[in-house]
């Protein structure tokens, strides 16, 4: 007769094996969490070029003599650029994971402008489905303030996409608060309002539960992957503060608040922020941009040569380490992600040089947000999040030029 503790040894010696292979394996092989949330940030990073195409074109587009009717295709192509960068943005921190693992930035901003910029995406989508739009920003809105731009114009980006889109008649609006709170920040609120389908208080306990939304119904009519609203918290949340949803007569209030530091002149470096300062250049500069994107390459001479600049293109960094000493040059825009080295290698290179070489204004360009700090600390001046505006760019090249010296 064989024991029960007997057997037991031996199903417990049998099992063995197995499960070193799946503890191998466990080391060996990325979590499925991880692996998505790389993907998503190479999708965030190859889309963003583009994008930042689409943005900066129209752009210069509305800053030309257009026709009402052209006019409007330039603000239709503008909010559609901006809900796309808000989606990459969004996805990338789902991916990640709870909220606690965001690390909002801290950039200097002006407020008012992303305001401006969220109001004018509102009124664009509205005007397409022919919705009244309404927009009231309290007189005691900061300006220039320091916080998260990205995350922030993602979230509000989200909230107006479905104001619009779950609106079929009425109209929709955007009411922009702010509170004192203690340490000298801001409480600014955004609530968004629509006329639209309303919901019910089970439909509401939904809606920001991952890859979830309202209800079939919902689904079937309006489509989308109800990640959206939970991205939105949990960006929120990060910022400080946290998104609330209230049912009124014939429709729904989303409000989102967040904290900001209020700054009461610009900061010293340049950042990637909707609400970047305008800053002339003064002069010409000769610029080398590092960029192995034929596309980057062609929004990139569009822009520079607008603000009235020379570029020169190279898309390796080894090549770009070989102009630089060969060449003269007063800024470098380093792409973070070439095929060679990499930017923050060609980065530390070019700080390793003898002589004047060595203190050239370098800029690092990036759709990954995480990529600043490393860039920043092997010696970049200025970080741009792509996609950058016109704005953004001129102001950096002018900051880090004037840093530079040249």
């Amino acid at each position: 007769m064989v024991s029960r503790t007997s057997r037991a040894s031996r199903r417990k010696t049998a099992t063995t094996p197995a499960r070193a292979r799946r503890r191998s394996a466990d080391v060996s092989t990325p979590r499925a969490p991880d692996a998505v949330a790389q993907a998503l940030a190479i999708f965030a990073h190859e889309v963003r070029t583009p994008l930042t195409g689409i943005r900066a074109i129209s752009d210069l587009l509305a800053t030309s003599d257009l026709g009402e009717r052209e006019r409007l295709w330039v603000d239709t192509i503008k909010a559609s650029a901006d809900h796309l960068s808000a989606l990459a943005t969004l996805f990338v921190d789902a991916a990640r994971g709870g909220g606690g693992r965001l690390t909002p930035r801290q950039d200097f901003f002006d407020l008012k402008a992303l305001v401006r910029a969220a109001a004018g995406s509102l009124a664009g989508r509205a005007a397409a489905k022919g919705l009244d739009v309404k927009t009231k920003v309290s007189a005691n809105l900061p300006g220039f303030v320091t916080g998260d731009p990205v995350r922030l114009r993602a979230a509000l980006e989200n909230l107006i996409d479905n104001a619009v889109k779950f609106t079929e008649h009425g109209s929709v609006a955007l009411r922009i608060g702010a509170a004192r709170r203690p340490g000298g920040r801001r409480a600014v609120s955004f609530a968004v309002s629509d006329s639209g389908i309303g919901l019910t208080l089970a439909e509401i306990k939904r809606l920001f539960r991952p890859f979830s939304q309202a209800s079939a119904a919902i689904t079937a009519r309006f489509g989308g992957a109800g990640l959206g609203l939970s991205s939105v918290r949990q960006a929120a949340r990060a910022m400080g503060g946290d998104i609330a949803v209230t049912r009124r007569r014939g429709g729904t209030t989303f409000t989102l608040t967040v904290l900001l530091t209020p700054a009461d002149k610009p900061a010293p470096k340049a950042q990637a922020g909707d609400g970047a300062t305008a800053i002339s250049p003064g002069r010409a500069l000769r610029i080398l941009s590092v960029e192995d994107n034929p596309f980057g390459r062609v929004v990139l001479n569009a822009i520079l040569g607008e603000l009235g600049h020379r570029v020169e293109f190279v898309g390796l960094g080894e090549a770009a380490l070989a102009r630089i000493k060969a060449g003269e040059f007063d800024a470098v825009l380093m792409d973070m992600v070439l095929p060679d080295i990499g930017g923050v290698e060609v980065i530390r290179r070019i700080r390793a040089l003898s002589g004047p070489k060595r203190r050239i204004a370098i800029i690092g360009v990036s759709g990954r947000g995480e990529d600043e700090a490393a860039a920043r600390r092997a010696g970049a001046d200025a970080f741009l999040l792509k996609p950058a505006s016109p704005r953004a760019l001129a102001a950096a090249l002018a900051q880090t030029a004037q840093a530079g010296g040249t």
